[in-house]
């Protein structure tokens, strides 16, 4: 009880001789250092929200147009030709004031005014710069004249040094493509996969729905466009995501490896110490809007990074909501079925990772059994959303496991000791890398936390990775997290000989705190239930990771091909000799080059593809030509979905208006009940300088991947 003691910042005690009031200075020493730590953060986000809403001027160019406008009026001449004048009659001052000093403070409000509209102006024209996408359609090494001048263009309208969310104001907003032209290309790209009867059906509902119902449903999604910042995001993320009723283990989580070849240390408190030591320090950067924006010759938006960390998604009966804190100093530990808090910051300062590792070890040493109900108690996120939303509701909303609750849902993210050891290992290296994959995936369907934003798990043997909710963001954005924790883990951090991390222990650290629980016999028996819901659709998934070493996409590259493009036309050929047909393909393509995207589906078994696995498996001599054509219009489809030419988001959105309006649209309905039998996606890797791969080629991932979505197949792959 010394630790709850030490907690309290004072305690009274009602005597005879009246109140004996006992303060405990260490408490109130540690209460005074969080709140400084508190104060600071909130200074650096308002001085970096100023940096931020003037960009790409900065706060100094204020004071550099005030004193030119003062200096241009030193010599008798009027720059605002009488609109100082103008401010000075109005000027709601003393009398007192002189007239010189009435007309400074005039003057300073037209410069005030002056230097806003110049900002605006330059917002305005880096806007609408960044909305020419003609680079991306130039073949490489062939540079237009427009391309050069706008690339200056862009440079000049540029602020230096931009924080991370600097670009934002400027980015374009999704435009919404014209009905016919996102309908001609559903048609080209669903002709090869129907007969000719369900094809000449489809057109006749196609063009019924483009002559009528379709000018009405894209006016309102016109008018939204101009009103939101993305016309997608917002019902991508609330029915796509929240509204799922299933599962989110497999169905909707994603998996994050380790290095493939390299185990940094053995010991797995020592690897838990450095791993969640580097995640805060990239908290850290990105709190301080330190982490620099991805730049593809624009820059990508950033928005999906505000929710990385303290956030949880909240399951309810009709849908989720995704919650996010501006911060937390802890995380939730879960071990052999019991949950902790550990605390990351003491004294006002960030725990070493030493000292991080001390406290884990501490856990793993713990010899408490779980209460009862508490082991399996993370099965309730694994199931089906609506049981866990009235389970949470019954049970979870009052007393200690109301707190409890809390102390999950409010950590900074999740943390799972395992006792197995995973990685390519053993007898067996291939089978226990797919072991490790599907580990990661949905683990023992108990032992991750699977509402929160994400979880870090750390085997017995050192190895770790990650699980990531899928609502908040896309698997790129969690990518470059892990990217900067693995490589600050190896190369910054590091280890000492004996495998331990580095630095030394503050001998006044409070141990970790045990969650409690009372679990009653109903709700176990929910926790039962949704654990076998769970734990059939993880003895479902058939798993295969198959890492390529023979070469990468620099060998691709060098035949000038689209590394992308290679890929998939290589899943075509293999489901073809796999299944004797074709079948409806879904990419993840990205939308970041506009404010608020996300993603868009490119549409990868084109005639193109087709003609050329056809022509492979006949053994016809122009195969290389038809693959140089499939490569180049897989290119093409995809530059298409980057610039807001896709298919899919667009057909989805008019498919939402026309519920809103209550309009039956049966070419609508046939679209969005197509069955995507092959889905798959791609992450290369984003910070490429962040470690020399030339030096270290063992430092090496397979990156990560999906589950497969109502029994279809999923690839998901890294570029290296």
């Amino acid at each position: 009880m010394a630790e709850a003691h030490q907690a309290v910042a004072f305690q009274f005690t009602i005597t005879p001789e009246g109140i004996d009031l006992q303060l405990s200075h260490q408490a109130l020493r540690q209460v005074y250092l969080s709140g400084l730590r508190s104060w600071k953060k909130r200074v650096t986000r308002l001085k970096n929200n100023v940096i931020t809403g003037v960009y790409p001027a900065s706060p100094s160019s204020w004071l550099f147009v005030v004193i030119a406008i003062l200096a241009t009026m030193y010599t008798r001449s009027d720059p605002s030709m009488g609109l100082i004048a103008k401010i000075q009659e109005h000027l709601p001052v003393s009398d007192s004031l002189s007239i010189q000093c009435r007309t400074v403070v005039s003057a300073v409000l037209f410069s005030t005014l002056l230097w806003l509209l110049l900002i605006f102006t330059m917002r305005l024209c880096l806007k609408q710069l960044l909305s020419y996408h003609g680079w991306m359609y130039e073949q490489h090494g062939k540079v237009s004249n427009t391309t050069k001048i706008w690339a200056a263009m862009v440079r000049i309208f540029s602020g230096r040094q931009p924080l991370l969310y600097s670009y934002q104001g400027s980015l374009p907003n999704l435009p919404v493509p014209a009905v016919k032209d996102t309908v001609k290309r559903y048609l080209e790209s669903a002709c090869l996969l129907m007969s000719d009867s369900e094809y000449e059906r489809m057109t006749t509902l196609a063009k019924e729905f483009e002559s009528s119902l379709g000018n009405r449903l894209q006016w309102y999604l016109k008018l939204k466009a101009m009103w939101a910042s993305n016309y997608v995001s917002d019902w991508w993320e609330e029915y796509v995501y929240l509204m799922g009723r299933g599962p989110l283990m497999v169905n909707s989580n994603y998996y994050g490896m380790d290095f493939l070849y390299v185990t940094p240390t053995p010991i797995q408190a020592a690897r838990a110490g450095n791993t969640l030591h580097a995640c805060l320090l990239y908290r850290r950067k990105l709190n301080r809007e330190e982490i620099k924006p991805v730049i593809l010759n624009v820059p990508l938006c950033a928005a999906q990074c505000e929710r990385i960390f303290n956030t949880t998604r909240i399951p309810g009966e009709e849908t989720d909501s995704l919650i996010h804190w501006q911060d937390s100093e802890y995380v939730a530990v879960f071990h052999r079925g019991r949950y902790f808090r550990l605390w990351l910051y003491h004294a006002g300062r960030m725990l070493s990772p030493r000292e991080i590792e001390h406290q884990i070890q501490h856990i793993l040493d713990d010899p408490s059994p779980p209460a009862t109900g508490e082991a399996k108690l993370a099965a309730l996120t694994a199931g089906d959303r609506i049981p866990w939303a009235q389970a949470r509701k019954e049970f979870f909303s009052s007393g200690v496991n109301k707190r409890s609750l809390d102390c999950i849902e409010k950590a900074a993210f999740f943390v799972a000791l395992d006792d197995d050891e995973q990685g390519m290992m053993g007898d067996d290296p291939a089978g226990n890398l797919d072991r490790y994959a599907k580990s990661l995936l949905h683990g023992k369907c108990y032992d991750r936390w699977f509402d929160k934003s994400f979880t870090v798990v750390l085997y017995k043997n050192g190895k770790n990775g990650l699980n990531v909710e899928h609502s908040w963001a896309d698997a790129p954005i969690m990518a470059h997290v892990w990217e900067y924790v693995m490589t600050t883990d190896c190369f910054q951090l590091g280890y000492t000989e004996e495998g331990h991390c580095k630095g030394d222990v503050a001998s006044s650290l409070p141990p970790p705190t045990r969650l409690t629980w009372d679990i009653p016999a109903e709700c176990q028996e929910r926790i039962e239930r949704s654990l076998a819901v769970a734990q059939t659709l993880a003895d479902d998934v058939d798993f295969h990771v198959l890492p390529i070493q023979d070469f990468g996409k620099g060998s691709i590259k060098k035949c000038k091909i689209s590394p992308d493009a290679f890929i998939q036309i290589a899943l075509q050929l293999a489901y073809y000799r796999n299944r004797g047909s074709f079948t409806l393909t879904y990419e993840a393509s990205m939308t970041r080059l506009f404010r608020e995207g996300r993603t868009e589906t490119v549409r990868s078994c084109t005639s193109e593809s087709c003609t050329f696995v056809r022509a492979l498996e006949g053994g016809e001599e122009v195969c290389r030509h038809l693959f140089r054509t499939a490569a180049e219009k897989h290119q093409h489809l995809y530059r298409m979905a980057m610039t807001g030419g896709g298919i899919d988001r667009h057909l989805f959105c008019l498919y939402i208006v026309s519920k809103y309006l209550g309009e039956e649209s049966p070419f609508l309905k046939e679209v969005l009940s197509e069955t995507w039998r092959l889905s798959t996606s791609q992450t290369p890797l984003q910070q490429v300088e962040l470690f020399d791969f030339v030096n270290h080629p063992d430092y090496t991932t397979c990156g990560g991947g999906f589950g497969p979505v109502r029994n279809i197949h999923a690839y998901s792959r890294i570029y290296s």
